[in-house]
C-alpha cells in the first residue's frame, strides 16, 4: 500500500485523484472477482461484440454482420438476443450507446475505457485458443472470429 491507498472493510481502494480504477462492488457474486467476471461476460456473443468494437464504433447492423462471419455453421442471430447482449454490455459499463435521434434510427456502439481495458484479456484468450485448440483440430468451431 502506498500513501494514496486506504483500507475500508477489508478492501483496498485508491483515493480520488489517483491513477487506479475505482473499486467495484461485486454484487451477486459473493464478493468473488472471478464469479463477478464470469457473470459480466456470460452470454453467447458478448466477447465477440467487445472484440469487434476494439477498433472503432459500430452500428447495430455492422455488429450483427460481424457476428455472422468467421464461424462455420453460424445461423441468423435473433434481433432480440443481440439487443439483450448489447443492453447488458451497456449496463455493465463496457460499451456506450449513442442514439442520434434520426429516422431511420441511427445508433452507434463504442467501447468505454473499461471496455478497452478488457480487449487485451480477450486477445490473450484468443491467443490461448490458437495455441491449444487450433492444433488439436477443435478450434474452428470455438475460436473467437479473428480479424
Amino acid at each position: 500500500m502506498d500513501k494514496n491507498d486506504t483500507k475500508a472493510r477489508g478492501n483496498i481502494r485508491r483515493e480520488e485523484g489517483s491513477a487506479a480504477m475505482p473499486s467495484v462492488k461485486l454484487k451477486g457474486a459473493g464478493g468473488c472477482p472471478v464469479a463477478a467476471f464470469q457473470k459480466l461476460i456470460s452470454g453467447k456473443y458478448k466477447l465477440r461484440i467487445v472484440w469487434d468494437l476494439k477498433d472503432s464504433p459500430l452500428r447495430y447492423g455492422q455488429i450483427r454482420s460481424g457476428l455472422l462471419r468467421g464461424i462455420e455453421g453460424t445461423r441468423e442471430i435473433a434481433p432480440r438476443v443481440l439487443s439483450r447482449e448489447l443492453k447488458a454490455l451497456v449496463d455493465s459499463g463496457l460499451v456506450t450507446r449513442k442514439d442520434y435521434g434520426l429516422v431511420p434510427p441511427k445508433v452507434e456502439y463504442r467501447l468505454t475505457r473499461k471496455g478497452q481495458s478488457f480487449v487485451p484479456v480477450i486477445a490473450t484468450i484468443r491467443d490461448w485458443g490458437h495455441r491449444h485448440l487450433m492444433e488439436s483440430g477443435r478450434g474452428r468451431s470455438v475460436a473467437i472470429a479473428a480479424e
